[in-house]
């Protein structure tokens, strides 16, 4: 593992020493063999966007299918270009707005936790880098470890480069309790739009025209934690920048019916999706699992 470690580190670091204006031309070359040639996962996007479209035509399926492709293949050199970007850069090509309004507000609500929700949406990489506007604040993010230790160890170091902490998923709880202990103020970022296991399906909301479940963490915690709960709505401004807002849910997470808080979180990304469709992460197997295969599971386990 340490030498594809090292040999994948000192390629991606070499790499990343070009000028992303030359970087983006290795993306546009990237897309042909990508879209055209081994056409990666092809299937699931084409499947995904359409089942989520229903209402576009098949032209307008395909626009959006190649304009994500070239986003990806953007957001595979932008993700490159981490390893050697300055701070100054990253501080140009990922901005933040309403940061002094949120601290406000954690300070008025004397609150010590604040979550935001974000999703697989624009470059998601690039968030990280909100260490850099809130040293005094510990920031951090919640990520399921890769299975290949090679790029979860390179993954771990482009994300620590920031200066915030990656939690790994089974140890949120436990870790957060122990900051929430400190004396900073936390910030934590939780990606939940990926498919959860069969065990974490006991709530289904319609997203995208399909009966969905999510990762209900964020939710749970901030309840025992009181935490602050934030949506994190991140733009394309142009080629390699972003800018986030943040949107408030909620300053009592413990106020809301079970479930709520997970529900606004897929209402406010089933919306920004639709603004703009190309730049979420269509290649993941979002549905894999139904609703009807879980209901039939359940069923069977609760019979006699």
């Amino acid at each position: 593992m340490k030498i594809v470690y090292y040999i994948i580190f000192t390629f991606w670091y070499l790499l990343s020493l070009l000028p992303l204006k030359v970087l983006y031309v290795f993306s546009d070359l990237l897309f042909f063999p990508l879209y055209y040639g081994v056409k990666y996962r092809r299937d699931i996007v084409h499947r995904n966007i359409a089942d989520s479209f229903p209402e576009k035509s098949e032209k307008e399926i395909l626009q959006i299918e190649k304009r994500f492709y070239h986003f990806f293949c953007d957001y595979i050199l932008e993700t490159i270009k981490l390893f050697s970007m300055s701070k100054k850069q990253m501080m140009k090509r990922m901005t933040f707005s309403g940061l002094d309004k949120v601290k406000q507000t954690l300070e008025k609500e004397n609150k010590k936790c604040c979550f935001i929700y974000l999703g697989h949406y624009c470059n998601w990489e690039y968030v990280a880098s909100l260490q850099y506007w809130l040293p005094e604040i510990h920031c951090g993010q919640i990520y399921h470890p890769l299975y290949n230790k090679a790029f979860d160890k390179l993954f771990l170091r482009l994300r620590g480069k920031f200066g915030g902490e990656s939690i790994p998923m089974k140890e949120t709880l436990r870790r957060l309790i122990t900051l929430s202990k400190g004396e900073k103020k936390i910030m934590i970022g939780f990606i939940s739009d990926q498919a959860p296991g069969w065990e974490g399906m006991d709530h289904w909301t319609t997203f995208l025209h399909r009966d969905t479940a999510f990762f209900q963490g964020t939710e749970r915690i901030g309840r025992k934690l009181d935490a602050a709960v934030y949506y994190l709505k991140v733009v394309p401004v142009k080629r390699g920048y972003y800018h986030a807002t943040f949107e408030l849910l909620t300053l009592h997470p413990e106020e809301l019916p079970q479930y709520r808080l997970t529900d606004m979180y897929s209402e406010h990304l089933e919306q920004q999706i639709k603004e703009n469709p190309a730049y979420w992460l269509w290649s993941h197997n979002r549905w894999k699992r139904t609703k009807e295969a879980w209901l039939k599971m359940s069923w069977n386990t609760q019979k006699p």
